[in-house]
Parts: C-alpha cells; structure tokens; sequence
C-alpha cells in the first residue's frame, strides 16, 4: 500500500511539475521550425531564423534535415526558399584544405525564431547567431589553441573590399539587383587577404568576380571571436548604418532577448488555452510561417526597387517585397488583414508602387526582391486588393489598384509563367470566355505559352473568371456601371467548361470540343499542365470561390454536392504512389484525389457548409490537420510556401477560413482549442470559445455570437472586428440540425 502511494504522489509531483511548465512557456516557446525540414516530394520547410517580416533571414544551408553537410554558416537568404547570398566558414588548420562546405552532424544545434546555435564537431568549432532586422552578430568558438583560427568570407557573383579591420561588399542577384554587406569583428584579425599555400596576400584590397573571396586570420590561442554585420540594398555605406543603428553591442544575449520579447509580443496577438502540447507547437508554428514573407526592405526612410533600379523614398510607407500571391491570396494575406491591418496596408501599397515602377504598368503576381518573376497562372493580386477594400481597408487608391490589375488580366498574356503581352489566346479567351486547350495530336505554335509550363487552360479560365468578378465587383464600388457589369458576367464564365455530363470542369479545345479521351485523374501530362496546373482535375473542380452557392447547382443540389465531395476523398490514386507523384510532384497530402499539400485544395473541405452539412466540415477539417499537420519533422504534407499553407492551419484551428477573398465573410469549421482570443488591429478582441471541451469534441451542438443564438456557418468580417465572442457548445457527435437552413449557409455571389 505504501509503495502504491508513493508512485500515486510521484505521479501527481511529475503532472504538477509538466503543468507549470508549460503555464510558464510563451508563444515563441512552442515554435518549432524543424516541422517540415524533410520534405514529402518536393521542397522542405527550412527551419528560418528572422524576426518578423525582417529583410534578414537565414538557414542553415542543407538539402534538407538529412542534410551532411552545410554550404558555409548563412548570412542572408535573399528570396523565400532561395539560397543565401554571401558564405562564411570558420576554420582552423592547414589553408591548402579550406573550403566552404562543412561536415555537419547537428551536434547540440538549436534553432528558434530568434537564435541558432550548433556545434561542427569535425571541426572543433562551436557556432552561436543572433538576427535582428537588417543585422546580425555571430560568436565563433575555437577549440584548437596551437592553431590559428579563421574565417573565410566569400562574394558568389561580386565585390569584396578591405581596410585590414574590416570587410565591406556586394553580390549581384539578377540583372540590376545587388545585396550589400558590411563586416567587422571584436578581435582585430591579424591580416584580411587571399591566399597562396598558407600565405595570406594581404596587397589587394579589392576582389571581385565569381567566389571572390577573404580570409580573416586570428592569433593562435583565440578562442573567440564575435562577428556582427550589416545588410542593405541600397549601398555598403547603408548596410553600417543598418548595423549601427541596431546592434552596437558584442552581446549575442542582449540581443537575442530583443529578438524573444518582439516575437513574443507578435505572436501572442493571438492566444490559446486547451489543447495538447503538440497542438499550440502546430498553430503557433503555423503562425510564425506567415512572418517569413512579404520582407520588409525600408531602410532609414529608403528603399531599393528591382521593379526600376532605383533608390525611392518611402515617405513613411515601409516597402515590402517578396510574395508569391498564387499561394499567400488565399489565406495568408486575408489573416494579416485581421491581425496586422497596417502591414496588410503597407503591402498593398507595395504592389502599387512596383506597378507604378516597372514597365509596363501590371500589378504584380510574384514580387521579389529581383522582380516581378511573373509565375504561376492568373493574377490574384486583385483579391487581395478587393478583400482589403471590402474588410474596411481606405489607406491605398482604389481607382488606381483597378487601372493596374484590370492591365493584369487584360493587357498581359493570360498564358502562365509570361510576362508578355496579350496574344491570340488571350483574344480568343475575350471572345469565347475560355482558354483553349490544344486538341489531340495539335502542336503549339503560339510563343506566349511556356514550353514546360504548358497552357493550363482549366486552371487559367477557373482562375481569371475569379479574377474578373474581383475587377467587377471593384468597378461597381468605384461606380464604373459599365465595367463591372462586362466583368461581373465575365465571372460566370466557368459554365464554358463544365461538362454537365460528367460534372467536372473539362478542357476544351478551340473548336469546342471537350479534349476526349480524358481521365480526371492523370490526363494531361506532368502535373496536369495540359488541362489544370499542379493538380488533378478531381482539386479544380471545386475551383468556383466566388460563387459556391451555383457550384452546388450545378452539380445536382446539395445532397449530389455532398456525394460528389466524399466520392473525392474515396477515390483511390488507382495506381501505385510511385508513378502517380512522378506526374504529380506537388498533389500531396492525398486524402483519395484530395490533396491537403496544395493551395488550390485549402478551401475545399469548407464546402460542406454550402449544401447544409457543416458538421462534415468540422470532421474533416479537424481530420485533415491530425493527419497532415502534425510535430515532426514530416508534419507539413507539400510545399509550404512562406505562410501560403499553414495559414489555413492558423485559421483552421481557430474554427473559420476565408473561402472567398473578396467577400468580407468567414466560413465556420471546428476550434481546436478551448478558448482562443485574437487581439485584432483594430485595437479589440474576439474570443472563439468552446464549452464542453475535450479534445474529442469536434462536433458543433449549437452556438452563440456576443449571447445571441447562432444558427449560420458562417459570419462576417465585421461581425469579427466588432470584437466580442463567438461561443461554441461542443460534442463528440454530430448535431446534424444546426445550421442546415437554407438561410444557414454562406453567401455566394449573386448576378444582379
């Protein structure tokens, strides 16, 4: 008896002692950047270390966890899953075997959001980095004290110079874009030089071409030496000034604790209570995803633009760049409007600027920091300027966002991956309301079209008919009577392409004719590119956001809405996993034809809301995030994309996603956890709270907004920013009654 107590009370201490531990971890406690650091098929999550939205951020620079070895320690990676720019590598021994790979074994390395330490064991050398915004500071232990200590920093396409103390710099990134450093040490070196044998030359004080590179050398005996730099697109001159106004200290420490208080106070705009341990590590490093993109590249009142190779005064409007907005529209950019309006604002005005920049004047669709590399299909920057305008946002010019995404979607090639003008396709989609496919056995000939990325004609017709009911619905606001209605009926021209006899969104040739034969599943070549893009037919026959509610119609009602969803996530791959990825790279995360690894998919189990069947959404919903999303290191299913795919695990467990940019509305799911309370940029709260909590409760019983009985799956962007509760009674089974009114689902669009 007496043994069985002393386990009970041993017990009881060890779940006291777990309980205080975590009341006392902070959001940035549970981020942990090494979910997804192997990838499924494709591109790992990198485990990225910024502050942010910062213009500095690194990794380290491996293939992916498995990774043996490291190109150099990073310094700043450039574009969003790019390479670093610039190299550095400590090192001790004979300089005849220098080089800038390191073995690397992940000895004690840590990565947060706002450190990075590692030990490179065959080296003998212990590695700690610290990021604040445009600078960051490096400490370099030595362990070899009978041999001299060095670093090696090297240039991949620029310019080195040297004053003997320190190292300033560029490396061109495209044609006209250049990333500038400025360096400097604690310990002076002995001698800054390239070398022969073991000689270090230290006569040339410049050196410039392809790895360009300098050799710090440091006394035999250093044990130490700290390492901090500034980074600028705009001059070396400007990377000091970047780095003295904010680190002027050698103490890694003090600023990594800025680093901890800034991601702390950015993530804790949104708190959780409930849930497992490995569920807050999943949402809030969902969240810190979003924070990787778009960059902030102001620096002291100034930018430099790619988009005209200049230097540009921001006049207290910060310039952001680097989006990829095919993925970020969706999602990413609809939750900053929530949570961080002004920098929501300040993006917009981004996009306009570089519109305004470059020739000729088009929105942009992937803004980087090089410029606007025109990927992927469509051009969703219009979303994001219609959802902002429509969820209350007046800080950017209506009139002129139109004029440039109305020469987006008119004016330039509707054919993917091109940044040419419109062309007989184009004139052909104006005049039939769809993007032809080639016919069988026909040969391209037109030079808009991509010679890998192919028309994606499906693809391009679902997403610009989305396109122009954006432009139309903004025309109607700027009460251009004309415009949105050309636009607006424009918007129902996904009907061109549906076949009503097998109820699927069909290619269709330029002399009308459904592409046959055709199998939903793998036609069309290589990720679909013939008909769709990156996905199977079986993802992009759902592809209808703004008008779901015809969506419904046309595939029978509601009750054949439904079938036709489940018969998705039942349908096998029908044939083995091997040869249907090496068609389909990016359609992972399979769920039968279901794939939770790409964007176009995210909007998907929402839909069960719009036939009257929300509790399927909570079921699946909740499914789809214990089997894709999880804490390891293969717990994010497909490409992610710098927030474009777990914003929807950010909005997703909260129990609300955005299924139509444009429409200031949200569609309701199942919170993950007990209660959550959003501090929104409007200065007020919203609390999603859940009674009769439990981890198994995933079934909506009933539900109120601030007291009032709520019987919608859905509610309203103002209703959210009004701040106040929207409180959920939970279940372990369904209540198939509650919202299921016809008046009960989310608004559609509707031609007036």
């Amino acid at each position: 008896m007496k043994s069985f107590l002393s386990v009970l009370l041993a017990c009881f201490l060890s779940f006291q002692v777990a309980s205080a531990q975590a009341q006392s971890k902070t959001p940035v406690d549970y981020v942990n950047p090494y979910i997804g650091n192997i990838s499924h098929l494709l591109v790992p999550t990198y485990p990225t270390v910024h502050l942010p939205n910062s213009m500095l951020r690194v990794y380290p620079e491996r293939e992916n966890f498995t990774g043996n070895t490291i190109n150099g320690l990073p310094l700043i990676v450039t574009s969003h899953r790019g390479s670093s720019a610039f190299n550095l590598s400590p090192f001790q021994g004979d300089l005849l075997n220098a080089g800038s790979t390191i073995h690397y074994g992940y000895d004690n390395e840590i990565i947060t959001p706002y450190y990075y330490a590692v030990d490179l064991d065959d080296e003998g050398i212990y590695v700690k980095y610290v990021p604040s915004h445009q600078s960051g500071i490096y400490q370099i232990a030595f362990s070899q004290a009978n041999k001299a200590s060095y670093l090696i920093f090297n240039t991949r396409d620029g310019e080195l110079v040297t004053d003997g103390k320190t190292i300033t710099g560029y490396q061109k990134l495209g044609n006209q874009t250049q990333v500038y450093i400025y360096l400097e040490t604690n310990t002076p070196p002995l001698k800054i030089g390239t070398h022969k044998g073991q000689t270090i030359q230290t006569t040339d004080k410049t050196t410039r071409g392809n790895n360009a590179y300098y050799i710090m050398e440091f006394p035999k005996g250093t044990s130490s030496v700290t390492l901090r730099y500034g980074v600028s697109f705009i001059s070396a001159e400007q990377a000091q000034k970047n780095l003295r106004r904010e680190i002027n200290t050698y103490d890694l420490e003090k600023v990594a604790g800025k680093g901890r208080n800034l991601w702390n106070e950015t993530l804790g705009k949104i708190a959780v209570t409930g849930g497992t341990e490995n569920e807050k590590t999943v949402f809030y490093t969902s969240l810190y995803r979003t924070y990787e993109r778009m960059i902030c590249i102001s620096e002291d009142g100034k930018y430099f633009s790619a988009y005209d190779g200049k230097v540009h005064e921001d006049k207290g409007t910060a310039f952001y760049v680097d989006d990829w907005i095919w993925d970020t529209y969706r999602a990413t950019h609809p939750l900053r409007l929530i949570i961080e309006a002004e920098m929501e604002s300040d993006m917009i005005n981004s996009f306009l600027r570089m519109a305004d920049q470059m020739q000729p004047n088009w929105m942009p669709t992937f803004p980087e920091v090089n410029g606007d590399s025109r990927r992927m299909n469509c051009n969703h920057g219009v979303s994001t300027v219609l959802d902002a305008y429509n969820k209350g946002m007046r800080s950017f010019d209506l009139a002129r966002a139109y004029q440039v995404c109305k020469a987006a979607i008119t004016e330039k090639t509707l054919a993917p991956w091109s940044s040419k003008p419109a062309g007989v396709l184009d004139q052909f989609y104006k005049d039939h309301g769809y993007f032809p496919a080639l016919a069988v056995g026909e040969k391209e000939t037109v030079p808009e079209v991509h010679s890998w990325e192919r028309r994606q004609p499906a693809a391009v017709t679902l997403g610009t008919v989305y396109d122009e009911w954006c432009l139309g619905n903004i025309a109607k606001t700027l009460g251009d009577k004309k415009d949105a209605d050309y636009f607006l009926k424009r918007s129902l021209n996904y009907h061109t392409i549906f076949n009503t006899e097998t109820r699927f969104f069909h290619p269709k040739d330029s002399f009308g004719n459904f592409i046959q034969p055709f199998d939903y599943r793998y036609s069309s070549g290589i990720g679909a590119r013939d008909a769709y893009d990156e996905n199977n037919g079986w993802v992009y026959r759902w592809d209808v956001p703004h008008n779901v509610g015809d969506l419904v119609n046309m595939m029978g009602g509601k009750m054949s809405f439904v079938e036709e969803l489940e018969r998705m996530y039942n349908t096998p791959l029908g044939k083995g996993r091997p040869d249907f990825h090496h068609q389909f790279g990016d359609h992972t995360g399979n769920v039968g034809q279901f794939s939770m690894g790409n964007e176009p998919a995210m909007h998907i189990p929402y839909l069960y809301n719009y036939a009257g069947q929300p509790w399927r959404t909570q079921k699946r919903v909740r499914n789809l995030l214990t089997q894709w999303f999880r804490n390891d290191l293969m717990g994010i299913p497909g490409d992610e994309d710098g927030g474009g795919l777990t914003s929807f695990v950010v909005f997703s467990m909260m129990g609300f996603y955005p299924v139509t940019p444009g429409l200031p509305m949200y569609v309701i799911g199942s919170p993950v956890f007990e209660k959550q309370t959003i501090k929104l940029s409007n200065g007020k709260t919203f609390e999603v709270v859940c009674r009769n909590y439990a981890p198994e409760n995933k079934f909506i019983q009933s539900a109120k907004l601030n007291g009032k009985v709520w019987n919608k799956s859905w509610f309203s962007h103002e209703e959210l920013m009004r701040g106040g509760t929207l409180e959920f009674v939970m279940g372990r089974h369904p209540n198939k009654a509650w919202a299921s009114e016809d008046n009960a689902v989310p608004p559609s669009f509707e031609m007036k």
